[in-house]
């Protein structure tokens, strides 16, 4: 697989403003990156962008869920300073939820940003990264989601396994093109989107809910270990990025041990849906 340097590369990441996406805006402007950056939260990616200097050289606030104005970026992008060699997909949002619960605005929702807005970043970047014949990378972050059947969400695994189908088709489609492309498979990080996770029909301040968060944020890594394993995985050709060893572990047990990935995802099916119930009263 195609291994690339960012020393020097035109780098798009989406969902800079915080979290895995800031932190590897950063290590990126370190490894001598030019950078393309944006997030729908403006004032926080104008902070970005201020706080990384010369090495950002275009950014823009938009929503990656609307289609339009991600194909206006790219055309300003473009015109500005040409076709991108790098495009990190990294915006995101988190729904959980039981199915009686969640309404269709829901999984729209989750889907249109978090399947649909990649698609919309790639669909405007990789035909002028075909066209300028230099190769490049493209890099999704999925989730554990996107792997196993983690309990209350299907919203979020909805959007995360098709996204790693996508990349999967393009691993291929792509590799005539000497575009590389790395899917990213976080666990449990510690960033703003565990403070945001919407989940549905349950009062997010219940102590039994807070302490369902815990545990999930007891094993979380830092934005910075996230994404350094990311840019790791681009520099060396790796078409799959774990964050962490639980999450590597849980991939090679589904596949070699699936009676015990059974019995762990019912477990943890009964202590969620356990959880949620004790929050309703």
């Amino acid at each position: 697989m195609r291994k690339t340097s960012f020393d020097g590369t035109l780098t798009v990441i989406t969902g800079a403003a915080s979290g895995i996406g800031r932190a590897a805006a950063e290590l990126a402007a370190r490894r001598g990156a030019r950078l393309v950056l944006t997030d729908v939260q403006a004032e926080a990616l104008d902070e970005t962008a201020r706080s990384l200097g010369d090495a950002v050289v275009y950014h823009e606030a938009l929503d990656v869920a609307d289609a339009d104005a991600v194909l206006a970026f790219a055309d300003r992008v473009h015109a500005t300073v040409g076709p991108v060699g790098v495009v990190m997909n990294v915006a995101g949002i988190s729904t959980w939820g039981r199915i009686q619960d969640l309404e269709l605005k829901h999984w729209r929702r989750t889907v249109d940003i978090d399947l649909m807005g990649p698609i919309h970043v790639m669909h405007a970047f990789t035909p002028a990264m075909i066209e300028a014949g230099r190769g490049g990378h493209i890099v999704n972050v999925s989730s554990a989601a996107g792997l196993f059947g983690l309990p209350l969400h299907a919203p979020y695994s909805a959007a995360k396994f098709g996204l790693r189908g996508v990349n999967e088709v393009l691993r291929f489609d792509l590799a005539r093109e000497k575009i590389g492309m790395t899917l990213v498979c976080p666990g449990a990080v510690a960033t703003p989107l565990v403070g945001t996770v919407d989940i549905v029909g349950v009062d997010r301040d219940d102590p039994n809910v807070s302490k369902l968060v815990g545990r999930f944020e007891q094993h979380a890594v830092t934005p910075e270990v996230a994404a350094e394993k990311m840019l790791r995985a681009v520099e060396k050709g790796r078409h799959t990025a774990f964050t962490s060893n639980d999450i590597r572990f849980g991939w090679y047990a589904q596949r070699y041990f699936p009676f015990g990935y059974s019995v762990v995802m019912h477990i943890m099916n009964r202590l969620a849906q356990r959880a949620l119930l004790k929050s309703k009263g």
